[in-house]
């Protein structure tokens, strides 16, 4: 049976453009300086680390430590050392797994939803000043757009990706 020809690629130049545009909001959302501006504006003291995971746990159902690291690709004894902290700090509980009792899960406490509520309307907020000269209509087709690549990029997530050999 002959191989299936690959689908069409996005033109480079677009793709290179939109490429660029996700390194620069990757690099100026994850720098230090920003998260603790981020972390002060909420009101919520916790490390990159910690403020991630927190997120992680507030997108859905508690999590077994070793599929929390999964999700967030890290080793488990990061999500350990994390969890361990966060504990102490009343923002998470392990409750057991209906499915198996001798293992844990780890879910958000009530002061854990809301330091995530916190960091997130700090973030909404940031990002409201920096698009309030926008058109509505351009938000719109953004927020639309952006969906639309996310759903992508999670549904070619796994797919094998070809390069042309160096030259």
């Amino acid at each position: 049976m002959p191989k299936p020809a690959p689908a069409p690629e996005a033109p480079a130049t677009y793709v290179g453009e939109i490429a660029g545009a996700l390194d620069r909001i990757a690099y100026l959302a994850g720098r230090a300086r920003q998260h603790d501006r981020l972390m002060a504006l909420a009101g919520v003291p916790l490390d990159r680390a910690a403020a991630a995971l927190l997120r992680q746990l507030a997108e859905g159902e508690p999590l077994r430590p070793g599929e929390l690291a999964a999700r967030m690709s890290v080793e488990a004894s990061h999500v350990t050392r994390q969890v361990q902290h966060l504990r102490k700090a009343g923002l998470v509980t392990r409750v057991p797994d209906p499915d198996d009792r001798r293992a844990r899960l780890i879910e958000l406490t009530a002061a854990g939803r809301k330091a995530v509520d916190r960091i997130r309307e700090a973030s909404r907020r940031g990002m409201s000043m920096a698009l309030q000269d926008w058109a509505p209509e351009d938000l719109e087709r953004l927020a639309t757009l952006f969906h639309r690549m996310v759903d992508d990029f999670v549904a070619h997530a796994d797919d094998a990706v070809e390069l042309p050999p160096p030259t």
